[in-house]
């Protein structure tokens, strides 16, 4: 995508938000940074609220709402509130599908579809002037008005239910008619009898090829209900959505075959509509007798009780760290604004069983449709998730590790089968619940294929007729990725890369996955969860590599891995340096982990033996000698890597396991990082610079401290239209007026949003070590702009929680709160100054140097402050701390 100017970008913006009739909450004049003693949340998070003073015309630009497991968008037609409900917790398909061959056809997540209609026959209410909508991020609360009708949404965060008040003041009320509709509807033949039984019972039933999906409406005392049963050879789930009214009569219909209706006794006041919802994998439990059950206990509370409630929650969440930025040209207000804003996401989709897809995460409104499949793609997945160990909210972190926990022998087994290996192996793209089980003769001959020691012409027809039916996005199936019916069978296109696909042969997933896993050790200092979760992920993550059989030593000794992919663009290559990254970076985890654990005492030397011979990471002197003139800087792979891909080489791998950050005392990686970044923007970063949602430049900027690129690449990656190139003159813009983008015009995408936090907290503060596995340093600012104002409590490695701000270019006092105890390593602040330490508000000790080093003791503050200055009671204004 050609790099759009500045000028443009806001004139898009500034379409999106004024000439589509939306208006972000105004900045005030006189924000100043709060320091973190002071903090007003409430008035910090409220600037990240969503105002629209005009109706959306698209479900996918509506408000977002949910309690972590279940959510919709609220968004509106002239006279209905409308919502798709989903869950994190519903898969139409697993691992063993044979009945979706084309990509894109799978689904997940939806369950149903509610309308609430507040006009049979009579005027428009949700028409402007009279309509205004509005998201209290802090509260959790979504207010929606219209010509005398107000409602008030909120997702309860103890059941899963979703509350809509009603408060009608027309002076002729009319009946408001809820209806909840089947997301697919189409009539199929079936034989014994099974379509007239399916009428008779409000039912449809849906196949594709092996693949079932029965919805069925019910009413039961007054409620109404909508189940979903997905069923394929041995897998089931189920889902149900149930709805009832408190505080006015009400009457349940079934008003078509596709829904059912909750009918109001006309009248005014306030009411409250009650959506509750349900999932399970166990074919004997009743789902809907569970949905009610939620309805149940909700009905025992008004909706302010629920309010109260729901404010308790997301006040505590917001309490739990903050970022306060501002600067004079509004842009790093901006930045904090759209920040705030993601951890409402986050918070409002990340608390269920398991995470929220990248794509649409809890909030699909086009029922179905589903780009890039059922399936977690690591790569997009991992852009929302690898920035929220620093929010201090690990429990948003949950979800994943469950899922990939709950699956570590099906990583291994795959490890095993695929590609005869040992460990574990979590590719690119893969199922909720891991890998199918091969054949034994089918995992023999895809390892040959895979390992490429069997030509690919060879390949036998029962392999193709095996590979033909399954899913073309898995990882495993992705070379297979194209294809067309001919004569009602589905033909694979041959793409002339033999086993090569976009994903086919990427492993760096596991090492990053297991790296997570290290890092939520190292944040909390939880000795337990080193042991049971993230010891056997790290572990196996080494060992896959360590006995992959296209690793081998070449004649100077050194381990060369062959055969494998450099992200989607590059197939085999050799030493990709995504691969060797990944064993440079997790292999001296593994040993640290053993010694801290004090296991496999044994294999710690061969564990090192295989680190220290590892080939260096591929650069342009390896390449070729015409490349071997410019300065070093990291590339793809070593050849037969496509041409050009040196200059499109990624940083990624290096920023991500510590090879390359603000605490790397290797002055040939620094050099060699600069120089690979410089290849990105080598007219350097202006206010032109734009990097796409999925760039992770930002997050290589500040890991190479490059604090006055910061100033523009934060503000300009929030504002790119990520998805641009799907769309034409005649469609809206990549970014919506509720801020997120979307992909191939259904898709709704939050990739931007994950990785421009990532970069802001790497350039606010950097917790790292100065190689992979060694004690982790604190820096605070370490790629912060000076013309920025800043404040921040985020946590940090080692345990701890650290609150700071600059103003002016000038950082003012620091305070540590340890919650483990033990050492505690922060690169001087002051860097030319001796620091001065008080605990318990007196002053402790007086510490000179670069690195400062001292105790802690378990629920301990300490405060560091230039020597000399007085460390502050409650709060001290930065230009007063000297």
């Amino acid at each position: 995508m050609k790099l759009l100017s500045k000028i443009v970008l806001l004139c898009l913006v500034s379409a999106i938000f004024s000439g589509f009739g939306f208006s972000e909450k105004p900045v005030e004049d006189d924000h100043e940074v709060a320091e973190f003693n002071e903090i007003d949340y409430r008035k910090l998070v409220t600037r990240a609220d969503l105002v629209y003073d005009k109706p959306v015309s698209l479900g996918q630009a509506g408000m977002p709402l949910g309690n972590g497991r279940m959510g919709s968008m609220i968004w509106t037609s002239p006279t209905s509130l409308k919502m798709q409900i989903n869950r994190v917790d519903v898969f139409g398909i697993n691992s063993e599908t044979n009945s979706f061959p084309r990509r894109h056809t799978d689904y997940a997540n939806g369950c149903g579809y509610v309308d609430i209609n507040l006009v049979d026959y009579g005027e428009d209410i949700f028409t402007t002037p009279a309509f205004s909508q509005h998201l209290e991020v802090y509260d959790g609360l979504i207010t929606t008005r219209g010509k005398d009708i107000t409602t008030r949404a909120l997702a309860w965060h103890e059941r899963d239910v979703m509350a809509i008040e009603i408060d009608d003041r027309r002076d002729q009320p009319v009946p408001v008619n809820i209806d909840l509709r089947m997301l697919r509807f189409q009539m199929q033949f079936f034989y014994d009898g099974q379509t007239f039984k399916l009428a008779k019972e409000h039912a449809v039933k849906f196949q594709t090829n092996e693949h079932f999906v029965t919805s069925s409406l019910n009413i039961q005392d007054g409620h109404i209900l909508l189940k979903q049963e997905f069923r394929e050879g041995d897998h089931y789930n189920a889902s149900a959505v149930a709805i009832s009214i408190v505080g006015r009569e009400s009457m349940a219909r079934y008003f078509n075959e596709l829904t059912v209706r909750l009918s109001t006794a006309p009248g005014k006041g306030r009411y409250t509509i009650l959506i509750a919802s349900a999932s399970s994998f166990d074919p004997e439990e009743d789902i809907e007798t569970k949905a009610l059950e939620e309805l149940k206990i909700a009905e025992k509370q008004d909706f302010e009780g629920l309010l109260a409630s729901n404010k308790s929650w997301w006040h505590e969440y917001w309490s739990k760290a903050y970022i306060d930025l501002h600067s004079e040209d509004g842009q790093a207000d901006f930045v904090e604004m759209n920040y705030t804003y993601f951890l409402y996401l986050m918070g409002a989709s990340s608390r269920g069983d398991y995470p929220p897809r990248f794509i649409n995460f809890i909030w699909s409104t086009t029922g179905d449709q589903a780009h890039w499949g059922s399936q977690f793609w690591w790569w997009n997945q991992s852009a929302c998730h690898n920035p929220l160990l620093p929010t201090n909210r690990f429990e948003l972190l949950d979800p994943l590790f469950n899922q990939y926990s709950k699956h570590y022998e099906s990583y291994a087994k795959c490890a095993r089968q695929q590609w005869g290996s040992k460990g574990i192996y979590i590719p690119e793209s893969t199922f909720f619940d891991g890998f199918e089980s091969l054949p034994e003769d089918i995992a023999a001959e895809m390892q040959d294929l895979y390992l490429v020691r069997k030509p690919w012409e060879e390949r036998s027809e029962r392999f193709m007729e095996y590979a033909t039916p399954k899913l073309k996005h898995n990882s495993r199936w992705n070379w297979s990725g194209i294809g067309h019916y001919e004569q009602g069978h589905w033909v694979i296109v041959d793409k002339g890369k033999g086993p090569f696909g976009h994903v086919t042969h990427s492993l760096s997933a596991t090492a990053k996955i297991a790296y997570l896993y290290w890092k939520r050790y190292e944040y909390t200092m939880d000795e337990s969860w080193l042991r049971e979760r993230a010891y056997p992920m790290i572990r196996g993550a080494v060992e896959f590599y360590r006995n992959f059989p296209n690793l081998k030593k070449d004649e100077h000794g050194k381990y060369n891995i062959y055969h494998v992919n450099y992200d989607e663009e590059v197939w085999d290559v050799q030493n990709s340096i995504e691969e060797m990254a990944a064993m440079h970076g997790i292999t001296p985890l593994l040993i640290r982990a053993s010694e801290i654990l004090d296991l496999d005492k044994d294999m710690r030397p061969v564990w090192k033996e295989f680190l220290d011979n590892l080939a260096e990471l591929p650069t342009n002197k390896l390449a070729s000698d015409s490349l071997a003139m410019e300065p070093d800087f990291w590339i793809c792979g070593i050849p037969p890597a496509r041409e050009g891909n040196a200059e499109a080489a990624n940083l990624e791998p290096a920023i991500f396991y510590d090879l390359l950050t603000a605490a790397t005392k290797d002055k040939a990686m620094i050099r060699t990082g600069n120089n690979t970044y410089t290849k990105f923007y080598p007219q350097g970063v202006s206010d032109q610079s734009v990097p796409w949602g999925s760039d992770r430049s930002p997050v290589a900027a500040a890991h190479l401290g490059r604090g006055s690129d910061m100033k523009f690449l934060l503000p300009n990656q929030i504002i790119s239209p990520a998805a641009d190139q799907y769309f034409t003159d005649s469609f809206e813009p990549g970014i919506l007026p509720n801020r997120i983008t979307l992909q191939a015009q259904s898709a709704i995408d939050f990739e931007r949003y994950g990785n421009n936090a990532h970069a802001l907290h790497s350039a606010l503060i950097q917790s790292a070590p100065p190689a992979p596995g060694e004690d982790p340093v604190i820096y605070v600012f370490p790629a912060w702009p000076v013309e920025w104002d800043a404040a921040f409590t985020l946590a940090a490695r080692g345990a701890f929680l650290v609150s700071t701000s600059m103003k002016k270019g000038k950082i003012g006092f620091v305070k540590i709160e340890s919650r483990a105890g033990g050492a505690c390593r922060i690169n001087n602040p002051w860097p030319a100054k001796k620091v001065d330490l008080y605990r318990s508000g007196k002053k402790a000790e007086s510490i000179s140097g670069t690195l400062v080093t001292f105790s802690t003791t378990p629920g301990e503050v300490v405060t560091i402050v230039p020597r000399g200055s007085k460390a502050p009671k409650q709060f001290i204004p930065v230009e007063d701390i000297r």
